[in-house]
């Protein structure tokens, strides 16, 4: 850095020696040329200084103002020389006197920037408590120089400086887009990561969100991930404040929904599990003994299967759903009862599992260290008290278990909300990720979260395990592993989405419904029981909810689905036949198609059964057979020709008295 601020100085500092030797020999205009010596002078001793001080200069600024300084300095050399004229030479040469006082001023500007350079980039021990200032440079772009002045006070600043100019970036950052990227265009992100490492709390959470709010778009979240964030970020998740975690917590979310290719980055820097980690402290019990379990361990999902009745060969598959409730009951008490909650009881199970398995096996790794902190910020807003008035648990360290346990609820719960809207956006599209999440002990908690936390809490853990269940529809091998029938804790969670759907009237309804549709492969032939709840949704509902509803339900009816028989006798027999009918008449333009869809395919899957008959469906089809804008779609096309057919073997309309 020195080497390169002593290369852009040389040059400046030959021409200003230049126009100095050039003033001492003019044949006229000499008072001028006088005047421009001496300001010449005093701006190459300023950046002599700036010279010696290499090493403590700001690159950005100091580019651009020795670039304009270097030009004004060869302009100058050119209205010297041209004094210097005489004989012919100087009858032809006319230099009016507008341009020595243009010049005078541009170097007197050029000291002012010079000057300015210097004492933003003093040490905060070495300088004075003066106001720097805008230097003259800043009269196009003030803005411009107010964000070099903070970024040079975080490279040099003392910590409380650092501190009130990380909360400054974060004023510009949130205010305009521009701003933003001109923070990070200047060099910014390196001292808001070394702040974010090294200050103290108000500080790190301000360098926290600022970083958060100047990934706005996938070059800068790029450019942010390069600077290295992800590695810091994972050390103050393991090690920081619980209130610093719950800003960076909300960086990450905001960096992975901006620009998902970095979800990998932080996948290597561990920072899955220091969230999971984040999320489980008070939400299981025992957690310091629930280890994320490592590819030679077992799951989590293995440890709860294996303290339960085990179901191999043949009987497996033929297990019927009372069966498996009954199984799952003897395990699980019903939330909210007398009795311990079901989550309490699954992992109270799993963790005497555990206990015994690492007795047996010898295996003292298997319980890690889960020095975690669980900072709070409910406003995402800086913290104006002073390190020193904090209390003690304050100060304890981000492992010390008790210095979570200190923390006050709204932190806790603040803690938990922004881990789950971070692992929300880590695992949206990503199968890795997801089973990570999957094999922890995140979806138990989720479960946990979702009966039992608070509104955001519950909001960031229904649409984090709605991104997983879309990813789990797309890959068998994690639906597979991570939704088996079996699994209680795949089961809990399944429990929160009906008891949710059940209410109706709850903003995770959508996420929910999502979540469920996505789900529709893994449900057995017997486990009916999400289908009359969806239906449900179809009698006087928004058009946003009803049009999630008929999504999902085709999910379990459309052919793709192996049970889709099953799933639209179901449907049929929870009334949705009318439902649907009602949708493709008289429904909203972004439901009649899906509800058309959907009404196709339990048609062409059991055209001979007697509700569809009493409900005329094969009217229904044949009038929208009729319409335009449905058969423009091909599937539509296509699937009510099909269904058509099937229904004209089992239904006559003559027979009813249509014509």
């Amino acid at each position: 850095m020195a080497d390169i601020v002593k290369q852009i100085l040389a040059k400046p500092i030959q021409l200003a020696d230049q126009v100095t030797k050039a003033s001492e020999d003019v044949n006229y205009n000499r008072t001028e040329c006088v005047e421009i010596k001496a300001k010449t002078e005093k701006l190459a001793g300023l950046l002599r200084q700036a010279a010696r001080a290499s090493s403590d200069l700001y690159e950005r600024p100091t580019r651009r103002i020795i670039d304009d300084t270097e030009q004004v300095l060869d302009k100058a050399l050119s209205l010297v020389i041209k004094c210097r004229a005489n004989g012919l030479r100087r009858v032809f040469t006319i230099i009016p006197q507008a341009a020595f006082r243009k010049t005078s001023q541009q170097l007197e500007n050029s000291i002012g920037d010079v000057s300015w350079l210097l004492r933003v980039s003093t040490p905060a021990d070495d300088r004075d408590d003066e106001y720097l200032g805008l230097p003259p440079i800043a009269a196009n772009e003030p803005i411009l120089c107010l964000i070099w002045e903070q970024i040079a006070i975080l490279c040099s600043g003392s910590v409380e400086e650092r501190t009130d100019s990380a909360a400054s970036l974060v004023s510009l950052a949130r205010d305009n887009d521009r701003y933003g990227k001109l923070i990070i265009e200047e060099g910014g992100i390196a001292p808001l990561l070394k702040l974010a490492k090294e200050g103290r709390m108000e500080g790190q959470e301000n360098a926290a969100r600022a970083i958060g709010l100047l990934g706005r778009d996938p070059e800068s979240v790029e450019q942010i991930v390069n600077a290295g964030v992800c590695s810091v970020f994972a050390k103050i998740l393991k090690e920081g404040h619980m209130k610093v975690q719950v800003v960076v917590a909300w960086a990450i979310s905001e960096l992975a929904v901006n620009h998902p290719k970095c979800q990998d980055h932080f996948v290597q820097n561990n920072t899955i599990r220091l969230l999971v980690r984040h999320l489980a402290f008070e939400t299981i019990q025992e957690h310091s003994k629930y280890a994320i379990v490592s590819k030679q361990g077992m799951s989590i999902h293995t440890m709860i299967m294996a303290n339960s009745n085990p179901i191999t060969g043949n009987n497996a598959g033929q297990r019927t759903e009372d069966d498996h409730d009954k199984h799952f009951n003897s395990q699980i008490a019903r939330p909210m009862s007398t009795e311990p909650s079901q989550m309490h009881n699954v992992v109270t199970n799993t963790l005497a599992l555990k206990t015994h398995s690492n007795s047996n096996h010898n295996a003292p790794n298997q319980t890690t260290n889960h020095a975690k902190t669980d900072p709070h910020q409910t406003n995402l807003k800086p913290n104006h008290h002073h390190h020193h008035h904090h209390h003690s648990n304050q100060v304890l360290a981000g492992g010390s278990i008790k210095g979570r346990e200190l923390e006050d609820p709204a932190t806790k719960a603040q803690m938990k909300a922004m881990a789950a809207r971070a692992l929300w956006h880590l695992c949206a599209g990503n199968v890795s990720i997801c089973k990570s999440i999957t094999e922890s002990r995140a979806l138990l908690c989720f479960a946990v979260l979702l009966e039992k936390g608070a509104d955001e809490v519950q909001y960031n853990s229904s649409m984090a395990l709605m991104e997983i269940a879309a990813v789990a529809e797309q890959n068998a091998e994690l639906r597979r592993s991570a939704f088996k029938p079996t699994s209680p804790a795949c089961k809990a969670v399944v429990d929160q989405f009906l008891k949710i759907i059940e209410k109706a009237n709850s903003d995770l309804l959508i996420p929910c419904v999502r979540a469920i549709g996505n789900l529709a492969r893994t449900f057995r032939a017997t486990e009916t029981r999400m289908i009359p709840p969806l239906v449900r949704l179809l009698e006087d509902k928004e058009p946003e909810i009803m049009r999630e509803v008929v999504i999902a339900l085709t999910k379990f009816a459309e052919t793709d689905n192996f049970l889709h028989v099953f799933h639209s006798k179901a449907i049929i027999d929870s009334g949705g036949a009318r439902h649907l009918i009602q949708l493709v008449y008289f429904g909203e333009q972004m439901v009649q198609p899906l509800a058309l869809i959907l009404l196709g395919y339990i048609a062409l899957h059991v055209p001979d059964n007697e509700a569809l008959a009493q409900a005329e469906v094969l009217i229904v089809i044949e009038w929208a057979s009729k319409q335009g804008h449905f058969m423009q779609d091909r599937l539509i096309d296509t699937l009510l020709t099909d269904a058509k057919q099937k229904l004209e073997l089992y239904q006559s309309r003559g027979s009813r008295g249509y014509h």
